[in-house]
């Protein structure tokens, strides 16, 4: 019987499709979360590509997830937009939740801007508020760099080590840039910890003051494999969360996703604006 071709040959045969579909040579990759999918419409003679047509690509199946990569220019920034993403409640292994931030960096992005809806555990943050992620716990009770190691993925020097280094899994002089961009624009930006749990159920009260006392800010159920992934390959990482609703027991209120997306629409030019203002000034 024929083997089943191995992770990086998978990813190479995906970002080689992708090539085939448009001249854009990305340096930047934008994965956007449950409510943020419109900024996908600032790309620029965009190209878009749906993730069912892309070889070996998982397919999103959350409201709120279009399900695209959209390649194009922003401010003249050749971009690779991810317009959703999947998640291991899908029930996708986390290889597949990953696999999409390992065809960018195989496509070129040197830099990931990862985006998410985010309950708050900090009850000085608000709803609507846009956070900065400056750190994460994971607890999702595994880590997407489990298995043989592909050192082939790493895209630059250094990279794609078995023991890689996490202390500055979310680049420094990005959320710099971005806070100075906020506050150009009138605006202020939260920093937080990023706490991941698996889903698809929301929190308990009694989880959410547990999150507290470990030192977490938010709490959502993505973002911290891609970014463990996208470090492992050496790639710059500015992580942004949006917090569409207070987590459980901050608020006497139930939680619904049709608040996380109502949220995102009511943000979107804020969000929108300081993504336009970072990606100019993000080195390839």
């Amino acid at each position: 019987m024929p083997q089943t071709p191995d992770l990086y040959t998978q990813a190479q045969a995906a970002a080689d499709f992708i090539r085939t579909q448009t001249a854009i040579r990305p340096t930047l990759g934008i994965i956007l979360g449950t409510g943020l999918g419109n900024f996908a419409s600032q790309v620029e003679q965009p190209t878009a590509i749906p993730y069912s047509a892309i070889p070996n690509f998982p397919i999103s199946t959350v409201e709120g997830h279009s399900g695209q990569l959209i390649l194009g220019t922003i401010a003249g920034v050749p971009v690779a937009v991810m317009q959703g993403r999947v998640h291991a409640y899908e029930g996708y292994a986390l290889s597949q939740v990953t696999f999409p931030t390992r065809v960018l960096g195989l496509l070129g992005c040197t830099s990931l801007i990862v985006t998410n809806a985010a309950g708050s555990v900090n009850i000085n943050y608000t709803q609507g508020s846009l956070v900065l992620i400056n750190d994460h716990i994971n607890l999702t009770g595994t880590n997407a760099a489990l298995g043989p190691n592909e050192p082939s993925f790493a895209r630059v020097d250094g990279a794609g080590q078995r023991f890689f280094d996490m202390s500055a899994a979310y680049s420094p002089d990005l959320r710099a840039l971005a806070s100075a961009e906020s506050s150009k624009q009138g605006t202020h930006l939260h920093e937080g910890v990023y706490l991941a749990v698996l889903g698809p159920s929301f929190e308990t009260p009694a989880e959410i003051r547990a999150f507290r006392t470990l030192g977490a800010d938010l709490v959502g159920m993505s973002t911290v494999h891609e970014v463990i992934i996208a470090r492992h390959m050496g790639l710059e990482v500015l992580g942004i969360s949006l917090v569409t609703n207070m987590a459980a027991g901050v608020l006497p209120t139930a939680i619904n996703h049709n608040e996380v997306l109502d949220v995102g629409r009511r943000t979107e030019e804020q969000f929108t604006n300081l993504l336009k203002a970072i990606i100019p000034q993000i080195k390839p």
